[in-house]
């Protein structure tokens, strides 16, 4: 991932990123610096939070990365998948219904989502929900198709 250009943000631009986080997933972010690295052979910008990859724009609104999802522990819009499903998921395969063990009811089909494993609530990667939350649990088919993961490269950027 080549950077292109890399900004400090206006206050009103963190305020933009601080309520659309709380609102979608019911998170903060208490921190003393947010820059917007914006990156030039990749579809998504990323801001560092206290020189953290920790929220990324993957369709021009701000969202957590999984690191940013680790970070804040949310609240909402999440997925959670149990213990057979967990290397799937942290390769990047998208999640099937068979997987999962709860999933949000305020999530949307449309939606991007945070998919954390049972056990200790880690996230493993976000997704995009293809159905609502209230259809995911099930016996069959994919219900999240898989964005970005653990050891991903958004995983491993640094700069």
């Amino acid at each position: 991932m080549e950077v292109s250009s890399r900004h400090h943000l206006r206050s009103d631009e963190i305020g933009a990123i601080a309520d659309a986080l709380a609102e979608g997933l019911g998170v903060e972010l208490d921190a003393d610096s947010f820059e917007l690295v914006e990156l030039a052979d990749e579809d998504f910008d990323v801001v560092l939070v206290d020189g953290e990859p920790l929220v990324w724009y993957p369709d021009g609104e701000p969202f957590v990365t999984v690191k940013g999802a680790n970070a804040t522990d949310p609240s909402t819009g999440v997925v959670t998948v149990d213990a057979g499903a967990v290397s799937f998921v942290s390769d990047g395969a998208d999640v099937m219904r068979p997987g999962i063990t709860e999933a949000s009811d305020s999530i949307e089909a449309g939606d991007l989502v945070v998919i954390q494993e049972e056990a200790h609530g880690k996230t493993l990667g976000i997704g995009r929900a293809l159905v609502d939350g209230d259809e995911m649990v099930g016996d069959s088919g994919k219900v999240v198709e898989s964005l970005h993961h653990v050891g991903d490269e958004l995983f491993e950027f640094s700069v």
